[in-house]
């Protein structure tokens, strides 16, 4: 697809409605409609924005052991994730059409009995593109989220430029990086739940690295913004922040085009001119004339893995 040189894009920085998924899709509408009435063609959203990050909550574990409280919570959480493809899918590829705008949302993703943290990717037309699972949650995200594999590691060609999502702390892989800017990635998506100053420079150094546009979006996060009885370990009163952003947009050279957005819940918009990557590159391409494949080279493994695979024990007879 040829895309168009010059467009503007936003990131969303809002928290959804924890635990309410019909809720979140209905603000998920209303921020959309205002990123579109601002001149975006691609809109951000944050990691695990469908329906919530859950941020303090530890889900009743100790090395060794559970506790039914914890259990109940994970069913909830459970109950407000979404199906891919399924009727919550429709409902965000219909906003996108309504609005004609690309559209990357992180979600938390149910496959049978297990979680995924995924990005889902939506074309102006609503048509839904594909997914990307987090290949390794952080810490203690892995009591309640499952690891994806290569075949969701999609860059598609659009007609904003060619359009990849990489989840929070996989921004830290340097193989998965290099994996990315291989397929020629020109806007890196970046959904995220950390807000650090590292997190801004690690942006920074991304889109230096793969002369590509970095797009930040992470929630904006109370304490009343979690059901009131949400088991926080620490005592926190409802004002408090609990996460405080830090969305950005950065250039192919690092500069930051907008953000980093710190206070309270922001539609940031800046303009992308994809022309900028090609002269971002004249001195650095990390998978060009900066790469020695005679002394590196990386392998990518694109393959599902299926932890059952039936085959038929008998062999095939042809019909006579």
């Amino acid at each position: 697809m040829t895309p168009s040189n010059v467009f503007s894009a936003a990131v969303v920085q809002a928290t959804p409605l924890a635990f309410d998924v019909d809720g979140t899709l209905e603000k998920v509408a209303r921020l959309t409609s205002d990123a579109a009435g601002m001149g975006a063609r691609l809109v951000v959203f944050p990691e695990a924005f469908v329906s919530c990050y859950p941020r303090g909550l530890d889900f009743g574990t100790a090395i060794g052991a559970r506790t039914p409280e914890g259990r109940a919570w994970f069913r909830r959480y459970w109950e407000s994730s979404i199906d891919v493809p399924g009727p919550a899918v429709e409902r965000i590829g219909a906003i996108a059409a309504q609005h004609a705008v690309h559209l990357v949302i992180g979600v938390v993703e149910r496959a049978a009995g297990t979680l995924y943290c995924t990005s889902l990717i939506f074309a102006p037309s609503g048509e839904f593109l594909g997914k990307h699972r987090k290949l390794v949650p952080t810490g203690a995200e892995r009591l309640v989220w499952g690891s994806g594999d290569g075949s969701t590691m999609p860059v598609f060609d659009t007609s904003v430029g060619r359009l990849g999502t990489v989840t929070c702390w996989e921004n830290y892989m340097p193989l998965l990086r290099m994996s990315m800017y291989a397929k020629g990635i020109q806007v890196w998506c970046a959904p995220t739940a950390d807000s650090r100053d590292t997190w801004i420079a690690s942006m920074r150094h991304i889109a230096c690295e793969g002369r590509c546009f970095v797009l930040s979006a992470n929630q904006f996060t109370r304490r009343g913004d979690y059901p009131d009885d949400y088991p926080l370990i620490a005592d926190l009163q409802p004002g408090d922040v609990m996460c405080r952003g830090a969305s950005m947009i950065v250039s192919p050279l690092g500069e930051v085009l907008a953000g980093p957005a710190l206070e309270g819940e922001q539609i940031l918009v800046a303009e992308l001119d994809l022309a900028q990557i090609v002269e971002a590159k004249y001195d650095f391409d990390v998978v060009g004339h900066y790469s020695r494949p005679d002394i590196f080279t990386l392998v990518v493994n694109e393959s599902a893995t299926e932890p059952v695979i039936t085959r038929s024990s008998h062999p095939h007879v042809p019909s006579s």
